[in-house]
């Protein structure tokens, strides 16, 4: 039988090499936010400061419905966060050109500058990771991902990617 490593016995998987791949997620999530956490720590900012933030940055002008539906939190929590962020100087919220309901958000210099600090530390960990593992891997990687997002998380991360931005 082929190592249980091996990509031929990867079709079948014993519950205890999934259970490996779940803490390996586990342990990488940790790994993947540890330096912006202690970049956001010194503000007294969180991760839902940082995802807004991120998604902000990749869809200038989105909407506050869009970034509920990215995020999936409560229209509460995100007023929170996005309150947080505009008395800060990092976003700025801009009524709609063509529906004055809406509020488009975009970062501020200030909020840019945060963002690119918070994306390096993760790019430079991601890059030495993609490094490492080589081109298969990544591919593999990101198919593994894709997989395990819902359907409509999938879509939405398919556009965010066909955007180019």
């Amino acid at each position: 039988m082929a190592d249980s490593h091996s990509g031929e016995s990867l079709l079948f998987l014993t519950d205890e090499q999934l259970r490996q791949g779940i803490e390996a997620v586990f342990f990488a999530y940790r790994g993947f936010t540890a330096d912006p956490d202690r970049i956001l720590a010194t503000m007294a900012y969180g991760r839902a400061h940082h995802r807004a933030i991120h998604f902000i940055n990749r869809a200038p002008g989105t909407t506050v419905t869009n970034l509920l539906a990215i995020l999936g939190v409560t229209k509460q929590s995100l007023n929170r966060v996005l309150r947080t962020l505009i008395e800060d100087g990092l976003v700025e919220s801009r009524v709609g050109a063509s529906d004055r309901r809406e509020r488009n958000l975009y970062l501020t210099e200030a909020g840019i500058a945060l963002e690119n600090r918070l994306s390096d530390a993760q790019r430079t960990r991601m890059r030495a990771a993609y490094r490492e593992a080589g081109p298969e891997a990544v591919i593999g990687f990101r198919k593994v991902l894709e997989a395990m997002m819902d359907p409509e998380m999938r879509r939405l991360y398919a556009r965010l990617r066909e955007s180019g931005q």
